[in-house]
C-alpha cells in the first residue's frame, strides 16, 4: 500500500502576516519550518543584537552602536520575506509548503492590502534610518 499522509496546510497569507509583524523574531520561519530551523533562530540572534545596540545606544557611544541600534537586519529581512512569501504564485507555494495537503491555496485581497502595506512601511522605515545614520555620520546627530 502506498499512503501519504496528509501533512497541515501552511496559509500562505498569515506566514506574510507573521512576516511583516514579527519578522524580526523569525516566526513565520518558525511557523513554516519549526523550532529546528536555522534560519529562524538567526533572526532570533541578529533581534537580540540590535536591542542590545538600541539599549547601549542610551548611553555615550561610538558610531557602530549607533548603525547597529538604526539598521534592524532582522526586522527588515523579515519585510523582505513578506514580500517574497506574498509574491509567491500559489501553485508554487502549495508545491514547496503544502505538497500532502489536500487544500489548495487561494490568495485574496488581503494579501495584497498586506503586501502594499508592507512595501509602504518597509522603505519609509528603510528612508528614515538612512537620514538619521547620515545625520549620525555627518553632524553627529546635531538634527536631533
Amino acid at each position: 500500500m502506498n499512503q501519504t499522509i496528509a501533512s497541515k496546510h501552511k496559509n500562505k497569507t498569515l506566514t506574510t502576516l507573521l512576516a511583516v509583524f514579527l519578522g524580526g523574531v523569525g516566526a513565520h520561519r518558525f511557523y513554516l519550518y519549526g523550532a529546528k530551523d536555522f534560519w529562524a533562530w538567526n533572526y532570533v540572534m541578529a533581534f537580540i543584537l540590535f536591542s542590545c545596540g538600541v539599549f547601549l545606544a542610551q548611553s555615550p557611544h561610538s558610531l557602530v552602536i549607533s548603525i547597529i541600534a538604526l539598521f534592524p537586519v532582522s526586522i527588515f529581512a523579515g519585510w523582505i520575506e513578506a514580500m517574497v512569501t506574498g509574491l509567491t504564485p500559489d501553485a508554487k507555494w502549495d508545491a514547496k509548503h503544502n505538497a500532502n495537503s489536500p487544500r489548495k491555496s487561494a490568495s485574496g485581497w488581503p494579501l495584497i492590502v498586506l503586501l502594499v502595506l508592507t512595501f509602504a512601511l518597509g522603505i519609509t522605515t528603510f528612508i528614515f534610518c538612512v537620514a538619521r545614520a547620515t545625520d549620525l555620520f555627518l553632524t553627529g546627530g546635531a538634527f536631533g
